[in-house]
């Protein structure tokens, strides 16, 4: 099984910075909480992760994190510039922006250094106050937003980024993180990766939002972001995190259309009130189908496969794309059983699929489905491809 346990120290802010913090689009994610990471639940989800499609394969259609997702769970904008520029690459650009001295380890600044930074800033003039923000902006980077594998630091070419302290907010963070998090499920899908890092808050929420009944009970309903919902969720539910993978590989097995919930953000599951109104203005690209940018990192937003459509009316109940039902149901049936592989631990502790039960590369369907979409449907110009 992969390791996904990393837990992350809440970084606090002084009240003084609030202002600032919503001038840069960083507010509402230094609100989020501790959320617990629940290890069978992230594996079980990583199983159903097929890398060339960039989404999960259930036996009710295709999903996937989506702008719509990371914007309210996390408060990010998601219409903005490119994350992305020149990668520094010397101490004496590093020492450029004002970081003197700092403590790095290879092209990562080390998270304690900056945390001993930001609280030694003496909040008496502009200066030190927009210091102190990107001291707290670079530290929600290296957490919740972009984390690796140790937590324990942050890699300095998002430092330019930052230099125009009016600019900060000109960058679609939002989409850099979820393409930090496909990255993330497409490389723990090898069979030879033993970890998992990237933005497990966020997958988890959005499982969770998605799946209420795999949840653990929500301590505060009417939060925003709403991953808090599951802030410090272990202290309430302690049964919960002792749940297993066969229970989560079991669940997806066997999970019927209606416990999936395709439209998961209208008025009667999320309060309207709690939104911020600068993420609402933002939904026109929700549905947009493109590729999101972080640097090196480029994935794609491919939000024509599960037919997934936004309007300003109340959305009608999301139905899985005939196409992919037909590929589905002839490749695995009317279930794709995971729970009977067998697993075993090997000598460092992670679990080995039985051979005989691996999953085998999806194939083309035939041309078109057998029950072909109603003319009233938008319907898909391409033929589907797993």
């Amino acid at each position: 099984m992969l390791t996904c346990d990393h837990p992350i120290p809440l970084d606090r802010y002084n009240d003084r910075v609030e202002e600032h913090l919503r001038f840069t689009g960083f507010y509402h994610a230094s609100q989020i909480g501790a959320v617990e990471s629940q290890k069978a639940l992230v594996n079980a989800l990583i199983e159903r992760w097929h890398p060339n499609t960039h989404t999960f394969y259930l036996p009710i259609g295709e999903c996937a994190v989506t702008f719509e997702d990371v914007a309210l769970i996390l408060g990010l904008l998601t219409d903005s510039l490119l994350v992305t520029g020149m990668t520094m690459s010397s101490f004496e650009v590093l020492e450029a922006e004002c970081l003197h001295k700092s403590d790095c380890a290879r092209s990562c600044i080390k998270l304690t250094w900056l945390r001993d930074l930001k609280e030694n800033l003496h909040l008496t003039d502009e200066n030190n106050i927009q210091r102190y923000v990107k001291c707290h902006i670079m530290l929600l980077i290296g957490t919740i937003l972009f984390g690796d594998k140790s937590r324990a630091g942050v890699h300095w070419k998002f430092l330019p980024l930052l230099r125009d302290f009016g600019s900060i907010r000109q960058y679609s963070w939002g989409s850099a993180c979820l393409a930090h998090l496909y990255k993330a499920l497409c490389r723990a899908s090898r069979f030879d990766c033993k970890e998992i890092d990237g933005p497990l808050t966020l997958l988890l929420s959005w499982a969770w939002i998605r799946l209420p009944y795999l949840s653990p009970l929500p301590k505060e309903s009417c939060s925003f972001p709403l991953a808090n919902r599951w802030r410090n969720w272990e202290r309430s539910d302690r049964q919960y995190r002792y749940l297993t993978l066969a229970h989560f590989r079991k669940a997806f097995d066997e999970l019927q259309e209606g416990q999936f919930v395709w439209v998961a953000y209208t008025v009667n599951r999320v309060d309207p009130n709690i939104i911020s109104a600068e993420i609402y203005m933002q939904s026109v690209v929700w549905s947009a189908t493109v590729p999101f940018v972080s640097f090196e990192c480029i994935e794609w937003h491919a939000t024509d496969r599960y037919n997934h459509i936004l309007t300003e009316l109340p959305m009608p109940s999301h139905h899985p794309l005939d196409t992919y039902m037909y590929w589905y149901r002839t490749k695995f049936g009317d279930r794709l059983n995971l729970s009977n592989l067998v697993v075993q631990e090997n000598d460092e502790g992670n679990q080995d699929m039985d051979d005989d039960n691996e999953e085998q590369e999806p194939q083309s369907p035939p041309p078109s489905p057998p029950n072909p979409l109603p003319q009233d449907q938008p319907q898909s110009s391409s033929q589907y491809v797993p």
